[in-house]
């Protein structure tokens, strides 16, 4: 896709984060804008940024986790705007717990936004680029849709499932010869609220209050910075976008040390699991 003024994006998860700084991005290139979170006052904010550029500006309250709610937001937003031709599947949430303690309800919980918001949005929205005859897709799934981490069993699970499902369908609709482009994003840490607002269970040795502040001091990239890359993704019609440093390092590690990279992270877990047994104590 050459450009994106007069286009129009639909993009999840917009009330702050990644979401709302591509949100704005595409609003100051001129592409007009179908925006939903759960959050009211982020959506209301990211939508007063987008308005100041002059393009045509939708919110609306979706759940991700539910499919009807996906399918009826993608229809009136092809009704209102007469087509759509990216969508950006971005809402996620994360966990922290080890599998034994994560409960059932948190798992799917984290499964049915991070998974299922992923599928619904795409075959809510696939339709109507197919009319536009002319769109992209873009899933958000994470480096850790690259490696497994303890602690992070639900996290990595959903966003691998959103690897294959993103790599299956780019090569389906090139089979069929269209001119839908998908890529597979792949964001290392962002300077986002998503670690703050995580779901952690609390278990001496794994995991404590501090677990997500903690977690939250690794991440270098803004997500103006990621911004920037997924739409430059999109401009190239790429297939997967690394976005950081730490993302680029990280899929390197995987592709040279497909197996050892697990025991490095295996030898940094215990060194930390020690510094809170003995602070405990």
């Amino acid at each position: 896709m050459k450009t994106v003024k007069d286009k129009v994006a639909a993009i999840t998860g917009a009330g702050s984060g990644i979401g709302r700084a591509t949100a704005v991005l595409l609003a100051k290139r001129g592409c007009h804008l179908a925006l939903s979170d759960v959050n009211p006052q982020g959506l209301a904010e990211t939508e007063a940024k987008c308005r100041e550029h002059g393009v045509r500006v939708r919110v609306d309250r979706v759940d991700v986790a539910k499919r009807e709610e996906v399918h009826a937001w993608a229809d009136e937003v092809a009704r209102e705007f007469g087509a759509v031709h990216i969508v950006i599947n971005n809402a996620g949430v994360a966990l922290g717990a080890t599998i034994e303690d994560t409960r059932y309800e948190d798992f799917e919980w984290l499964m049915n936004i991070n998974f299922w918001g992923v599928v619904y949005g795409t075959k809510a929205f696939l339709p109507h680029l197919k009319a536009a005859d002319a769109g992209h897709i873009v899933n958000v799934s994470s480096v850790f849709g690259l490696i497994g981490v303890p602690t992070q069993a639900a996290y990595n699970a959903a966003k691998f499932a959103v690897k294959g499902f993103t790599e299956a369908l780019r090569q389906e609709l090139e089979v069929e010869g269209g001119s839908i482009g998908v890529t597979c994003v792949h964001p290392g840490g962002i300077k986002t609220n998503i670690a703050r607002n995580a779901r952690v269970t609390v278990r001496r040795g794994w995991t404590d209050e501090r677990s997500s502040s903690d977690f939250e001091k690794a991440f270098a990239t803004t997500p103006e910075r990621a911004a920037e890359d997924i739409v430059t993704a999109i401009h190239k019609n790429r297939r997967r976008q690394l976005i950081g440093g730490d993302a680029v390092l990280i899929d390197f590690m995987q592709r040279l040390l497909p197996t050892l990279y697990q025991r490095v992270l295996v030898a940094g877990m215990k060194r930390r699991r020690r510094k809170m047994l003995s602070a405990a104590t």
